[in-house]
């Protein structure tokens, strides 16, 4: 009989659960350590958060939609809304562990202390995985493999040696961390420093109740809203695999066509946002109400601040803002993993040392990952899953990676390009290209959906799966793990979209008759034809709203949206 694999997960959040999932799909034996009494990692918000773990406040709601951060095989209930305020994400995580039976598996109010390898780890591959319980009893277990699940939002980074004058403030600063909502800012003033996505919100947040609310930022940032076309979740269009394809093709006219497009909604140099970096340079602020604090005068935008002192804080500009109360740092995180083995996980620059960003190249056996710690323009559910995946396939030697020094090469090649092609921030190392990355292991896993085979035999599914978004349905499609479901959650899955809006039914119009089957052929190979044509010549000459109609006309057609 062949043995099982013992396999630990550290951490029960997003990436630990579908990482437990994972595991159980393979046959694996997974035991998860999770150091709270609860599953939900950065999405349990917590009224006394505690030091080492992840903290949201209390008005965050995702920036991706639910067909966008789903798990492959698991499409969100349709009544939840598409953009979810953070309980609502918390009881989908938690239904995704009911429905596959993953609580039994996780130890709860477990800290794990210690990850060494065995003594014969060359030829085993083994870990001692040392935890300790609430109550202060240790216990060292032995596993095959190790997944790290801990993410990178627990260690706050609060760089007050950039800031002369903090430790003489007269008022109360704190790390983005430590916020929870608006209450006890009511009647201050409070700077915000910094205008990554917390930055945004919290600003937004506390301008609705204190007496003026200032947003510093060092470099500005380009804000797009979670309501795109239509009314329609913004993450959903633009996001499709024929989108991928035009931007690759022409990356500088799709970056103008964006820009244009922001700037279309508010002018983002006459709101002091305007940005050094191109659109796709650096994940932008996802906020809705922005715009609206800053025209209404409850924002200010400032730069960097050069000193405190006092209460008042100078800019670099050399403006002045007195009788400040409080100062906020949404400055981003450090990250850490104490409990690994020192120089494991070595730093490349702003980066750590791994292949693939899952696995450290320098171990003798590859039985140690680290899911989940990336970012991209995109949701990170999709991307941990695809790394769970692929990672145990690793494990089982299903797959093998290739020699250390063929991965240092790849590390290397790939840190140039996220360098060139990203404004790389210390703060945000991680950064990927959703479509891309997640193709280039669901190729070696034998997922990634056969697009000409789809457009042959079920054209229906194909076009969805070239002209839709990108929804992680399509990598259940075939190869392991293959998911029966998975046409039936690409085909309804602009009904779950819909579902939510129907609060109240306005009077319909007249129905339109019904497009025959063959023209819908026609005008779905006319717009194929016209892809091409326009994909091989001059983008540049057609209208963009006349492109978008081209891309989204398959859909209308269809009764897609």
């Amino acid at each position: 009989l062949e043995k099982k694999i013992a396999q630990t997960v550290i951490g029960a959040g997003p990436s630990g659960l579908t990482s437990i999932k994972s595991c159980l799909d393979e046959g694996l034996e997974p035991t998860c350590f999770e150091s709270s009494d609860d599953i939900g990692g950065l999405w349990r918000f917590k009224e006394h958060p505690d030091p080492g773990r992840a903290n949201i406040y209390q008005s965050v709601i995702i920036n991706s939609s639910k067909e966008m951060m789903s798990y492959s095989d698991f499409p969100p209930p349709a009544h939840l809304p598409n953009n979810m305020h953070h309980p609502q994400l918390l009881s989908y995580l938690r239904l995704y562990a009911q429905t596959f039976d993953l609580f039994k598996h996780i130890y709860f109010q477990t800290t794990v202390v210690s990850v060494r390898q065995r003594p014969d780890f060359p030829v085993s591959g083994q870990w001692e995985v040392e935890t300790e319980r609430r109550e202060g009893q240790r216990e060292i277990q032995v596993f095959d493999a190790v997944m790290v699940c801990t993410g990178h939002f627990t260690q706050p980074h609060l760089p007050l040696n950039d800031f002369p004058g903090i430790e003489e403030f007269e008022g109360r600063y704190f790390h983005s961390w430590e916020y929870l909502s608006a209450e006890g800012l009511q009647g201050k003033r409070v700077v915000v420093v910094g205008i990554g996505n917390s930055g945004g919100d919290i600003a937004v947040d506390a301008s609705r109740v204190a007496e003026q609310v200032y947003l510093s930022t060092r470099k500005g940032a380009w804000v797009v809203s979670r309501v795109g076309a239509g009314g329609l979740p913004g993450d959903l269009v633009g996001t499709s695999r024929l989108d991928r394809l035009v931007q690759k093709l022409f990356p500088s006219w799709i970056t103008m066509m964006m820009e244009k497009k922001l700037n279309r909604t508010f002018d983002h140099r006459l709101y002091g946002l305007q940005p050094k970096h191109r659109f796709f340079a650096q994940i932008p602020v996802v906020n809705d109400d922005l715009p609206g604090r800053i025209i209404s005068g409850r924002v200010l935008v400032k730069p960097n601040i050069r000193e405190i002192k006092g209460s008042s804080v100078v800019f670099e500009d050399g403006s002045v803002v007195e009788k400040v109360d409080v100062v906020v740092f949404a400055t981003g995180y450090n990250y850490d993993f104490p409990f690994l083995p020192s120089g494991l996980l070595t730093n490349g620059g702003h980066r750590l040392c791994l292949y693939r960003h899952v696995f450290p190249p320098g171990l003798a056996r590859p039985s140690l990952a680290v899911v989940g710690f990336i970012c991209n323009l995109g949701a990170i559910n999709p991307l941990a899953e695809m790394q769970a995946r692929w990672a145990i396939h690793v494990f089982k030697g299903l797959l093998t990676l290739p020699s250390q020094e063929a991965m240092l090469q790849d590390i290397k090649r790939d840190t140039s390009t996220l360098q060139n092609r990203f404004a790389c921030l210390e703060r945000h190392p991680l950064q990927v290209d959703h479509i891309p990355y997640m193709d280039s292991m669901a190729e070696e896993l034998g997922v990634r959906p056969n697009l000409l085979g789809l457009l042959l035999r079920e054209p229906g599914v194909g076009l969805r799966v070239l002209l839709g978004p990108c929804t992680p349905y399509q990598y259940r499609l075939r190869g392991p793990g293959q998911w029966d479901g998975a046409r039936q959650a690409i085909l309804t899955q602009w009904e779950r979209v819909a579902q939510p809006f129907r609060t109240r039914m306005p009077p319909q119009p007249e129905s339109r008759t019904r497009t025959s089957s063959s023209l819908i052929l026609t005008l779905s190979g006319t717009v194929l034809l016209l892809t091409t044509f326009y994909t091989r010549h001059s983008l540049s000459s057609l209208p963009t709203g006349l492109l978008y109609k081209i891309y989204s006309l398959p859909e209308i057609i269809w009764g897609w949206k």
